[in-house]
Parts: C-alpha cells; sequence; structure tokens
C-alpha cells in the first residue's frame, strides 16, 4: 500500500476528484492548508501600508491505494492540477506498513 498526498491550487480538486472517481478511487482526505514554496506568495496594500502575503491557501489530498492504482492516482491529480505555472503543487508518495478497517477489523489490502 502507498500513502499518496498531494499539495495543490485549491481550484482544481473538483477535477481531481471527477478523475479519481473515474479510476475507481473514492476514499480519500481533504483539508485546506496555507503553504509556500517557489510561488513566495504575494503584496497587498492595507490603508497605505505594504504587506507580505507569504503563505498561500492550497488543498492538501491523501489517498491510500493499493500498489497497482499508483501510477494512475498521480496521473489523475498531474493532469488535472498542472497549469505550468509556478504554485501547482507537489505530491509526496510514502509506503504504508498496514491499514486496519475499524468497523470490521479487517486489514491490510482490504481495508482499503
Amino acid at each position: 500500500m502507498v500513502k499518496i498526498e498531494a499539495i495543490v491550487r485549491p481550484g482544481v480538486l473538483e477535477d481531481i476528484k471527477d478523475g479519481l472517481s473515474q479510476h475507481g478511487i473514492h476514499g480519500m482526505t481533504v483539508a485546506q492548508v496555507m503553504g509556500c514554496g517557489l510561488q513566495k506568495g504575494r503584496k497587498e496594500v492595507y490603508r497605505g501600508t505594504e504587506y507580505s502575503i507569504n503563505l498561500l491557501p492550497k488543498v492538501k489530498i491523501e489517498i491510500v491505494a493499493v500498489d497497482n492504482d499508483v501510477d494512475g492516482v498521480i496521473e489523475v491529480i498531474i493532469k488535472a492540477a498542472r497549469t505550468g505555472e509556478i504554485g501547482d503543487g507537489k505530491i509526496f508518495i510514502s509506503r504504508i506498513e498496514n491499514a486496519v478497517r475499524i468497523r470490521t477489523g479487517e486489514k491490510g489490502d482490504i481495508a482499503l
């Protein structure tokens, strides 16, 4: 099993959800987060004073998938999120040792 964490622009969330659904992936966790990277934020003026806003709104999507689905999930996310501009986001992939479905006690891939 693999955990895929994608941090992307908020505007692409629906496209990613639709693409994952078509790929047969329905389970995910989504959180609104703030972050900065190469995009470096922006400057705004409030009452004549300039402020630097370093943290920008992003969406973090977490998916745990079986090994066979990983490449497809990554392709769906890239296809939906890529604009070619700085700030498109990142995808992090890590191994998951085990999973347990609390309701039934099932373990491993079947718990997903």
